[in-house]
């Protein structure tokens, strides 16, 4: 059985809860939108949750970032952050490409959490200059994506939840 994620803002104005095969904190972006909305150590900590199972009471406000190619022309992102709009608490993330999930922020979490035997450090080439990755034995450093998924990571650990 899925494990069940609840998680809050901290004015207590927005609460959420969903199910995820894949609760493990591992992965770590430090892409500038991620850090900038949602990390404040350079970096954010997205989880991997069922977007069926979404319960929410409240109301967000929806981020989406705009984004420059490399000739400085901007498209606005199809990815949604959805924030409380009274604290600010960045609250989970939802891809359209991926509609049947979304990804909870670790941060917004109020369920305890399983610690991560190891984690993946993505987007590092976008990272600030003042933050220092804490790489641990076993884990792994991406300058962009990496190819497996949060799923994947999961699986091949045993760590997938039925």
């Amino acid at each position: 059985m899925p494990l069940k994620l609840e998680a809050s803002c901290r004015c207590g104005k927005v609460r959420f809860s969903a199910e995820s095969h894949a609760p493990v904190p591992f992965m770590r972006c430090y892409c500038s939108i991620c850090r900038k909305t949602a990390g404040g150590g350079g970096y954010a900590i997205n989880l991997h949750a069922d977007k069926r199972s979404l319960r929410v009471e409240g109301e967000t406000a929806v981020y989406r970032a705009e984004l420059a190619d490399v000739h400085g022309a901007c498209r606005v992102s199809g990815g949604e952050r959805h924030f409380c709009a009274a604290c600010a608490t960045a609250l989970w993330m939802f891809d359209p490409t991926y509609p049947e999930l979304f990804h909870p922020f670790a941060s917004a979490m109020d369920s305890a959490l399983p610690k991560a035997p190891s984690s993946v450090h993505m987007m590092l080439a976008s990272k600030a200059r003042w933050v220092e990755p804490a790489i641990g034995a076993g884990d792994r450093c991406f300058d962009g994506h990496p190819e497996a998924t949060l799923e994947d990571w999961h699986r091949e650990r045993g760590l997938w939840v039925d």
